[in-house]
């Protein structure tokens, strides 16, 4: 009796027993697991790109659309995490700046390299005559993971060289365990922006290195016994990541080989510290206790969803207003002497799309989304989607603003240069010159002037941004500023928000009660280094948050 309950509570426990004298219950015909690594690479970069290989792996294989990372949505914690099989707080991987002499919080357990198990060292210790090889171009992920577990270890100048090297390791070694790490479309992200046409034909141009990997694994004459994995660190919005956004912390796993269900949408919610635990079920290893992460079973054929699976209310991709957002611009724009066609895309499949035309939330007796139309007045849209099955989306906003041809732009711009400075706060202006002036039609930076001004690498630069809001009606209104890098902002030359500080695009508010009328407003802005973004937004008596539109600033 005692042994019938045992076995009972192994099986119930979720992961298949196994001994030297047992047979176990894992996929079949699963030799060797290749995975291609593209850091940086969002779901809605899988979504829009123009990707022919990866859009046949899906086709043929099992795909996990919403695959959510571990915080912070950065290359380090999430890289380790994918191989560990955990999160940050079980290996102690919690930034980039972690480094295996240099970080704060210790692993729960090391293997003999100092780290916390990795797949590649577990594999080690369970397959002693396994081949595993890594090739990477970020040479950041050589720290995470342990080298005397691999017989082969590149780090690669580029893309190309990256998947060069790794091919014909394929080809020479055909490896148990062979990953590739692909740095340049997180390099793209980072220096024209997520959700960008430069972003979405780097995606384009890697997908043909996808190829060329999936030709060396025929090649190698492995293609029948091969599990092959696309997968990714982290998204991004703007130029950055690292927050907790939808954008940034979910990302798109692909599963594709003989053992895998074919155009099968995976269901069971997939973590990225799932991968590590994944493999080692192809490759019929279990694995330690100390992982957290489980195998993605119902992507493998014989295999079912969990049978506890609770998918309650599952969130579906949000539509799409045209025109969409650009970087850390929402969505909508500035018009000036036209009427914008407001166009709704959803994305999501057997979905059905509301919208409102007033900034409240949309409900299923809102306007049913049919056909393009177009605003005669500053608006702000909202919209949500709804499939079949009851799943909804998050909602999806765009701030439309509308001014005639000859209207005279109402905020006046004052550029200071700090290439000398150097700061990490905002500068005392009244000591500082200005060297440039011009006027904005919005609280936003004129990239392309600043651009003009900026030379030999220098980004280091301040503006004050100043104008008359005009107000309505009396009452508590709130301001909000998205900077990066630091700002605040002032309404009678009162301080109202504080933002300052060296830190990416984040947003800050306050709250003040104004009267009836015209009241000054300033903003003062400056950037630190690298990139740099402002916007202002305000809600008060009868107006949603809301960018401050154009027609409600006057010039001082």
């Amino acid at each position: 009796m005692k042994n019938k309950t045992l076995v009972f509570l192994l099986l119930f426990c979720g992961y298949p027993f196994i001994g030297k004298s047992q047979n176990a219950i894992f996929p079949k015909g699963i030799e060797h697991v290749i995975i291609i690594g593209l850091d940086g690479t969002s779901s809605d970069g899988i979504r829009m790109a123009n990707m022919p290989y990866t859009q046949k792996l899906i086709q043929t294989g099992a795909v996990k659309r919403n695959v959510r990372t571990v915080m912070p949505s950065s290359s380090s914690p999430n890289w380790a995490s994918m191989f560990m099989g955990a999160g940050t707080e079980a290996h102690g991987i919690i930034d980039n700046d972690w480094g295996r002499a240099d970080y704060t919080l210790p692993p729960i357990v090391s293997m003999e390299d100092g780290l916390f198990p990795t797949i590649f060292g577990w594999l080690r210790k369970n397959n002693p005559a396994a081949e595993i090889g890594v090739v990477y171009q970020w040479s950041g992920f050589g720290r995470l993971f342990e080298k005397s577990a691999v017989n082969y270890d590149k780090n690669m100048p580029n893309e190309k060289a990256t998947t060069n090297t790794f091919c014909n390791y394929i080809e020479n070694k055909k490896p148990t365990l062979g990953f590739m790490h692909i740095d340049h479309i997180d390099d793209i992200g980072h220096e024209f922006g997520h959700a960008t046409p430069n972003y979405y034909d780097a995606l384009h141009s890697i997908d043909s290195l996808i190829g060329q990997v999936q030709k060396s694994i025929q090649k190698a004459g492995i293609q029948e016994t091969t599990l092959l994995i696309i997968t990714a660190d982290h998204g991004g919005v703007g130029y950055g990541h690292g927050g907790a956004t939808v954008e940034e912390a979910e990302i798109t796993m692909i599963l594709n080989g003989n053992s895998i269900k074919k155009g099968y949408s995976i269901q069971q919610q997939v973590y990225t510290y799932d991968l590590a635990a994944t493999i080692a079920f192809a490759l019929k290893i279990i694995p330690p206790y100390v992982w957290t992460g489980r195998p993605i079973k119902s992507a493998f054929k014989g295999f079912k969803e969990p049978d506890n699976l609770y998918l309650g209310k599952t969130m579906i991709p949000y539509p799409r207003i045209e025109p969409w957002k650009n970087l850390y611009a929402d969505a909508g724009g500035l018009f000036i002497g036209k009427q914008p066609k407001v166009q709704i895309k959803t994305m999501a499949e057997s979905a059905k799309t509301y919208y409102t035309l007033d900034g409240t939330l949309p409900t299923l007796k809102s306007k049913l989304y049919q056909n393009e139309f177009t605003l005669n007045e500053s608006t702000v849209v909202n919209s949500f989607s709804i499939d079949d099955k009851g799943n909804t989306s998050l909602p999806s906003t765009a701030y439309f603003r509308i001014v005639p041809q000859n209207y005279r732009p109402g905020v006046q711009v004052k550029y200071y240069d700090g290439n000398k400075q150097g700061w990490n706060q905002l500068p005392y202006f009244n000591l500082l010159k200005s060297l440039e002036n011009w006027d904005n039609y919005e609280f936003e930076i004129d990239r392309n002037k600043v651009n003009s001004f900026l030379n030999n690498g220098n980004s280091t630069f301040a503006l004050q941004l100043e104008s008359n809001i005009k107000i309505d009606s009396t009452g508590d209104y709130t301001f909000y500023i998205r900077s990066d890098d630091g700002s605040k902002l002032f309404i009678d030359n009162k301080e109202v928000v504080n933002n300052n500080g060296d830190h990416g695009v984040i947003e800050k508010n306050g709250t003040i009660t104004l009267t009836k009328g015209i009241h000054l407003i300033r903003v003062d802005y400056y950037n630190g280094s690298g990139g740099f973004w402002l916007n202002v937004l305000y809600k008060g008596p009868g107006i949603v948050k809301q960018i401050i539109a154009a027609d409600k600033l006057l010039a001082p």
